[in-house]
C-alpha cells in the first residue's frame, strides 16, 4: 500500500500538487486521471522518489519515502518498475539485451538464470522469436510490451505506468491494457497509472484518483465514475471520450 498524505509541490511561485491524499490500495490497478497540467504526472514523480514534495508524505507501507535513509529508500526502489511514456529502451541493445539489463545491473543471477527470466517475463507479455531484434525493427504497441517486461523482471512490488497507451491505436491500447491488468492480478503488485485514456479508465479503473489545476477533485472506481455530480470531472469524462472516437474514427 502507498499513502499520500497531504502532498505539496511547486517550482518558484507556482504550485503544481496542493494538498493531496489517497490511497493507493495492494494488488489493485489504482489510476491518476487528469488534462495536462493538471499535476498528475508531477504527483507520479513524486512518489517514485524523482520529486521530493514541499510538503506532505509519500509512505510505503507506513513509513515515508524521504525520511528514509539511502539504504532504505535504495530497497524500496527495487521493488519498484516502471513503464515510461515512450517506452524508453536502449537503441544499441537487443530486446533480450533491454529486459536483461535490470537484472545485470541489481541481481547476482548466473547466464542461464538470468535468460530463464528473461524468456518468462517476454513470454508473459505474448512475445516470441523477437529476443535478437533491435527497437528500431519492431512496432511500437511490441516496445511497449517489451517494456512492460523490463519493467515486471525483477517481480517488482509496485508497479508505475506513465502513459502507457501514448502513440498507440485503439486495439493495442487495449492490448496494453489487459496485460497491465492481468500481471497485476497475478502478481499481486500495486500498480499506479498515470493516464487520460478512458479505455484505460474503464477496463482498469479498481481505484481512480481525478486531479484538476493541482486538487483531487474527485475518487472513487470506474462503477461509480459516470454516476459523480462532479461537474469537472464530467467535462472530462466526456472530453475524452469524444476525442478517442474522433481518433478511432480516423484511423478507420
Amino acid at each position: 500500500m502507498i499513502e499520500l498524505v497531504n502532498v505539496k509541490k511547486g517550482f518558484g511561485t507556482k504550485v503544481v500538487v496542493n494538498g493531496v491524499s489517497s490511497i493507493m490500495q495492494s494488488s489493485t490497478t489504482n489510476l491518476i486521471i487528469g488534462s495536462s497540467g493538471s499535476g498528475k504526472t508531477v504527483l507520479l514523480k513524486c512518489m517514485i522518489g524523482l520529486f521530493k514534495p514541499d510538503e506532505g508524505q509519500v509512505l510505503y507501507e507506513g513509513i515515508d519515502l524521504y525520511s528514509m535513509n539511502e539504504g532504505q529508500m535504495k530497497e524500496v526502489r527495487k521493488q519498484i518498475g516502471m513503464l515510461f511514456q515512450g517506452s524508453a529502451l536502449f537503441d544499441s541493445k537487443t530486446v533480450k539485451e533491454n529486459v536483461q539489463f535490470p537484472l545485470d545491473m541489481f541481481t547476482n543471477l548466473t547466464t542461464l538464470e538470468k535468460e530463464k527470466r528473461v524468456d518468462e517475463v517476454l513470454e508473459r507479455v505474448r512475445i516470441q522469436g523477437a529476443h535478437q531484434k533491435s527497437p528500431a525493427e519492431i512496432s511500437g504497441g511490441m516496445k511497449k510490451r517489451v517494456a512492460l517486461a523490463r519493467a515486471i523482471v525483477l517481480n517488482p512490488k509496485y508497479l508505475f505506468c506513465d502513459e502507457p497507451n501514448s502513440g498507440l491505436d485503439p486495439q493495442t491500447s487495449i492490448v496494453i491494457d489487459e496485460l497491465i491488468k492481468e500481471i497485476t492480478e497475478d502478481y499481486k503488485m500495486t500498480t499506479i497509472i498515470n493516464t487520460h485514456d478512458m479505455n484505460t479508465v474503464m477496463e482498469s479503473g479498481d481505484h481512480i484518483l481525478y486531479m484538476h489545476q493541482g486538487l483531487k477533485q474527485w475518487e472513487g472506481s470506474s462503477k461509480e465514475i459516470f454516476t459523480s455530480q462532479n461537474t469537472l470531472l464530467n467535462d472530462f469524462v466526456f472530453a475524452s471520450s469524444m476525442l478517442r472516437e474522433l481518433r478511432e474514427f480516423k484511423q478507420r
